[in-house]
């Protein structure tokens, strides 16, 4: 399995692909940050960030894509800006039709910490250990790319037998009975 996680961000959106399936070795294939002045329009920002995801699309090919889910934080500029990245990730991968799953930072962290409080410096360490580097990708955002790669990876088989499990209940569950609506308006 050959993921592209994506940390957005509006000044830094980390990038990063592996490659490889849970209970083996996984194998980092590249890791960047597609990157924007912040003092540059709004408009040319999302279209830059745009391009840059569309090279890693065309250039690393991923089956699926892992975009960090957008959470509430106090500051509701950073909170926009991280939201506006975020979609401009999902609709490239949609384009093309590739699958795009959202993971929560505390996901992420508890995937590959085991803590889902772990700070930036224990997600990085984690990252090159799992991937056998020399260093952890700089800046943190290419770091965290690379875990909600791994996270994906790791967590998607579990979650696509959850899925298949619900549909299939769903399959063979019986019909919920209607209410039935009287002339004069009234449920039966």
């Amino acid at each position: 399995m050959r993921v592209l996680g994506v940390d957005p961000g509006l000044t830094r959106c980390g990038v990063g692909v592996v490659e490889g399936v849970a209970g083996r070795r996984l194998t980092m294939v590249g890791v960047g940050v597609v990157r924007t002045p912040a003092d540059a329009e709004l408009g040319h920002r999302l279209v830059a960030i745009e391009q840059g995801i569309e090279q890693w699309l065309d250039e690393h090919r991923p089956e699926f894509v892992a975009v960090e889910r957008v959470f509430s934080q106090h500051n509701v500029r950073t909170v926009m800006g991280t939201a506006q990245a975020s979609a401009v990730a999902m609709l490239c991968a949609a384009r093309r039709g590739i699958p795009v799953a959202l993971h929560t930072p505390s996901e992420v962290k508890a995937a590959v910490t085991g803590s889902g409080r772990a700070d930036k410096a224990q997600v990085g360490a984690m990252v090159t250990r799992l991937l056998r580097l020399d260093a952890p990708p700089k800046p943190a955002d290419a770091a965290d790319a690379l875990a909600l790669a791994i996270c994906h990876i790791w967590r998607a088989p579990a979650q696509n037998r959850l899925q298949q499990a619900v549909a299939l209940h769903a399959k063979n569950a019986p019909a919920a009975p209607t209410a039935r609506v009287t002339s004069k308006g009234r449920t039966a």
